[in-house]
């Protein structure tokens, strides 16, 4: 209420701020819409980021440019269950849909090839560290 009193205190009557502000949106309006004229650069939205937006996650076989190949043992049976040789599924290796495939037919080609157990994790790659935690999924399964 204080600001307003000031303002028109300063400015003149109501009228004469209404009439002053009638004639500037005349003055302006040649062509253009009058409530464009009047408020062209103090509503407009600003840009800022969204800061619910979570961070892209890379696979890790993408972001260290790794291509699965059925002789790398060692890097296959980390997406091996150690107790029963079943293959870990995206929601738990965090990989991308076609570096899980790639990864899916090197083990089975391996298993083929006889170069990788196919019920449980060869004994030598145990105590070797993990790439993920297969008890805390990345992205929890639906069932």
């Amino acid at each position: 209420m204080f600001k307003f009193a000031k303002f028109v205190a300063d400015n003149g009557s109501v009228v004469n701020i209404a009439k002053n502000t009638i004639r500037s949106v005349s003055k302006s309006a040649s062509g253009t819409s009058s409530l464009a004229a009047v408020s062209t650069d103090t509503d407009e939205p600003i840009d800022i980021p969204n800061p619910y937006e979570k961070e892209r996650s890379i696979c890790i076989l993408c972001k260290h440019n790794i291509v699965p190949d059925y002789k790398n043992v060692r890097l296959l049976s980390q997406f091996q269950s150690p107790y029963t040789g079943r293959i870990y599924g995206r929601h738990i290796t965090g990989l991308c849909k076609t570096k899980q495939a790639e990864v899916e037919a090197a083990i089975i080609r391996a298993q083929n090839c006889a170069l990788m157990p196919g019920y449980h994790k060869d004994i030598d790659f145990i105590k070797d560290p993990k790439l993920f935690n297969p008890e805390k999924p990345i992205r929890p399964h639906k069932y």
